[in-house]
């Protein structure tokens, strides 16, 4: 019984480690892809992004490389910060395929949508840097440098000092969907949240203060937004509470309804008109254990049938079968994890078939 035990529980996580294995390596393959795309115009994307500094800075000055493969590493950083950036929606699909067979329908219907704004606020916080922030950042930064000092910023220093602002941009516009997470997971609520909110203007200018940087124009730059995301973050709880509790009120009139017409049929069974006290004649002796014998015969074959363990071949081969369905249905990632359990729990020849299956999804 601890072998069969210890086989159940570990078929499952191995199947799972599998999936997960597989998926990284297309987020991998797909980041590579991208990043080869992008290399050749490293040079290109860098004068892009360098072109809110350059914009500003004084005649005769240019930006500077002051380490020997600092020409190089630079666009070649860059490169592949941007494939990363670039491929973030179909890297969030594969966590999405992964983690979505383990919720609820319900718990399906919220995660997508979250998902999908969190990703294009990222990128609309990214453009609010680029656009909006970098141009009064650097002119001011420019305009502070003392007489006689010439700006000749390092290409190096200035792509991390960019990147940084992007990152905090980005993931300062995520404010909403982590107000309606922290409802949605009932940890807070959206009053105790509009209660709060002297603490959370403060919060919010201390952390652009830590992540600008040391003037006041970046700080209020990235303070002000995060506050109003904020207030966007209450607004949409309260609308997602109140789906949540008309749901949760229909899900209860429904059990309601259900356990009274169960109550009632248990509480109220028929009465036909035949089972009447004339028309009931008792059983004799021999005919009681007759019947009783019988009873009895039907619950022993019902007990076999339960402790019966099902073929393991047979089983296997109706996952192949469910796999052939899932084929025609073009369902490849459910089809997928039925077959990574086949390659556990099947024999040699059910095994082949499972590869060969794969490596034609694979094609």
């Amino acid at each position: 019984m601890r072998n069969n035990v210890s086989s159940d529980t570990e078929q499952p996580f191995l199947s799972h480690l599998l999936e997960l294995r597989d998926r990284l390596l297309r987020a991998v393959l797909v980041v590579l892809v991208v990043f080869l795309a992008l290399f050749p115009f490293g040079n290109d994307i860098y004068h892009f992004i360098a072109q809110p500094l350059m914009a500003v800075l004084p005649d005769g000055t240019s930006m500077i490389a002051t380490q020997v493969a600092s020409p190089f590493l630079t666009p070649f950083k860059l490169s592949l910060v941007a494939a990363v950036f670039l491929a973030m929606p179909y890297l969030l699909y594969q966590l999405w395929g992964f983690i979505a067979p383990g919720l609820y329908q319900h718990e399906k219907r919220l995660a997508m949508p979250l998902l999908a704004s969190s990703v294009l606020l990222f990128y609309v916080g990214v453009a609010f840097a680029y656009f909006v922030v970098f141009p009064l950042v650097f002119r001011f930064l420019t305009g502070m440098a003392p007489e006689g000092v010439a700006v000749m910023t390092d290409i190096s220093h200035y792509l991390d000092f960019v990147l940084t602002l992007f990152f905090a941009f980005g993931f300062a516009f995520e404010i909403p969907i982590a107000t309606i997470l922290l409802v949605w997971m009932g940890m807070t609520t959206p009053e105790k949240l509009s209660g709060k909110r002297p603490y959370v203007i403060v919060g919010a200018f201390v952390i652009g203060m830590l992540l600008t940087p040391p003037d006041i124009i970046s700080q209020t730059l990235l303070a002000l937004p995060m506050w109003v995301l904020f207030e966007a973050g209450i607004v949409f709880s309260r609308f997602f509470v109140r789906n949540r509790d008309e749901q949760d009120e229909e899900e209860n009139e429904e059990d309601n309804l259900t356990g009274t017409a169960a109550g009632a049929s248990v509480a109220t069974p028929p009465v036909h008109a035949e089972n009447t006290e004339e028309d009931f004649k008792p059983l004799s002796d021999e005919e009681m254990e007759a019947e009783l014998d019988r009873l009895e015969a039907e619950l022993d074959a019902e007990e076999a049938s339960w402790h019966q363990e099902p073929d393991m071949e047979d089983v296997v081969d109706r996952k192949l079968q469910r796999i052939n369905r899932l084929r025609e249905d073009m369902d490849f990632d459910a089809a997928r994890k039925l077959l990574y359990e086949v390659l556990v729990e099947g024999n040699d020849e059910q095994v082949v078939v499972a590869k060969n299956i794969l490596s034609q999804l694979d094609d």
